[in-house]
């Protein structure tokens, strides 16, 4: 199976950056959507099991999460190895990727069958219905995770050598099949919450199944190779650690928020999870930037990587500034459809401002972000975003609940998170310290051929 590299002169064209991004955006926008029908279906049998689905989905959230962290690591490795017009170094990245994605699901589908119920009845707090529901269901939807991880490593590196369609078919399918078995087995077949566990397996044993069946089609050896394997823990690491600080960040702030009272945590709520929302569509932004990033230099074109920082940087503000423009003209309306209380939508609109006026920031932070992922500049990005936690976005948000600044000076709090990451993030692309070519990043890069 051969693909060209695109050439460098279109590689930072518009339409090959929209040609990656947009089937990002349905392959980024497919599990949540899935989880709305299942959250839908569930709430219909009771408080109990709507309840529980909320504790083991936590679960399966932090799982995906990991996931995540899998495809962003291998893409910019993959990436790097088609640049230089590599395809099958290219694709055994994805292979020793799917190795190590499909043993960390297999411990955490083990683990969950030892530990589900503890677990379970910790997050709860104690036993009962909802602990022993919650229980059964994680141990259910846990044998779904080595599928679950395994996709997420064929999305890392199928976006590496920028096949954008297959991932597209390999997670809208199995989704689609999914939401329709999901009220088959609750409902008709009787299975009540279990149900909903099982249409789960089934999605992403059958997506995995999909994407380890292409790895096996690409006709490249498919033994693990354990010093690539250690060099993507490295990567994952770094990446994990970033998420780490993020986590923490917005666990501190909903905790602060809800010291403010309910009116204050629940329009912080609104306000966040629409934050996550644009996040979600600069993300298939940055997701591009990774692919093309990383191809470029390991084509050797450092001078094609610089122009493509710049102009994903571009689309990220200019998306931001899009977003900034409706959320503004949504003031007086989106907050109403998440609330009647008049004190939720009130606080609502103290946040509102601070959420307007960092679109367009953030835009552009999403967008560098994925250039240096691509780049495989992962620990300048790690200690950037711990240093702005712990630096900025902590110690403000905790001053807003000393000084009694309310919701308006959390949401300051995050503006200062984006607002110092974008600072940094300017300087290191002025820098060119991320500017690595070679089929490989390390201390000694390999150049691709001239």
């Amino acid at each position: 199976m051969s693909q060209t590299t695109p050439a460098p002169a279109s590689i930072a064209s518009p339409r090959r950056i929209a040609a990656l991004a947009l089937p990002a955006l349905v392959v980024l926008a497919a599990e949540p959507l899935y989880v709305l029908v299942d959250t839908a279906v569930v709430g219909h049998l009771g408080r109990v099991p709507l309840a529980a689905l909320a504790v083991g989905g936590t679960v399966m959230t932090l799982t995906a999460w990991l996931g995540t962290v899998v495809a962003y690591g291998t893409t910019g490795r993959s990436a790097r190895r088609f640049g230089s017009g590599d395809r099958a170094a290219a694709v055994a990245e994805g292979v020793q990727a799917s190795w190590l994605a499909f043993g960390v699901g297999l411990l955490v589908a083990i683990g969950m069958q030892l530990g589900g119920g503890v677990l379970a009845r910790t997050l709860v707090g104690g036993p009962g219905e909802v602990a022993d529901a919650a229980a059964l269901w994680l141990r259910i939807a846990a044998l779904g995770a080595p599928g679950l991880l395994l996709a997420a490593a064929g999305n890392g590196w199928l976006r590496g050598i920028q096949d954008t369609r297959r991932p597209l078919l390999f997670v809208l399918g199995p989704n689609l099949l999914s939401a329709l078995l999901c009220p088959l087995l609750v409902y008709p077949v009787g299975l009540g919450l279990a149900g909903s566990a099982v249409a789960n397996v089934l999605a992403q044993t059958l997506a995995g199944g999909l994407f380890a069946a292409a790895l096996v089609a690409e006709r490249v050896p498919l033994r693990p190779r354990p010093r690539l394997i250690r060099q993507q823990l490295v990567l994952s690491r770094d990446l994990l650690i970033r998420g780490a600080a993020f986590q923490a960040s917005f666990l501190s702030a909903t905790a602060v928020a809800s010291r403010f009272g309910a009116a204050a945590v629940g329009a912080h709520q609104i306000a966040l999870q629409l934050w996550f929302f644009t996040a979600l569509v600069l993300d298939a932004l940055a997701i591009a930037a990774q692919s093309l990033v990383g191809a470029a230099l390991g084509a050797g074109d450092d001078a094609g990587a610089r122009a493509l920082a710049r102009r994903i940087a571009l689309f990220g503000g200019v998306c931001g500034v899009a977003f900034a423009v409706l959320i503004a003209a949504g003031a007086g309306i989106v907050p109403s459809w998440f609330s009647s209380d008049p004190l939720v939508r009130e606080q609502a609109m103290v946040a509102w401002p601070w959420f307007v006026a960092m679109q367009p920031l953030a835009g552009v932070v999403f967008a560098l972000d994925g250039v240096l992922i691509g780049a495989g500049d992962v620990r300048y990005l790690r200690n950037l975003t711990v240093v702005a936690a712990l630096g900025g976005f902590l110690p403000a948000i905790w001053l807003a609940h000393g000084l009694h600044l309310g919701l308006g000076g959390i949401w300051a709090g995050l503006t200062l998170f984006v607002v110092l990451r974008l600072v940094a993030l300017l300087l290191r692309l002025r820098s060119g310290g991320w500017v690595v070519v070679g089929a490989v990043r390390d201390d000694r890069p390999t150049r691709a051929p001239a």
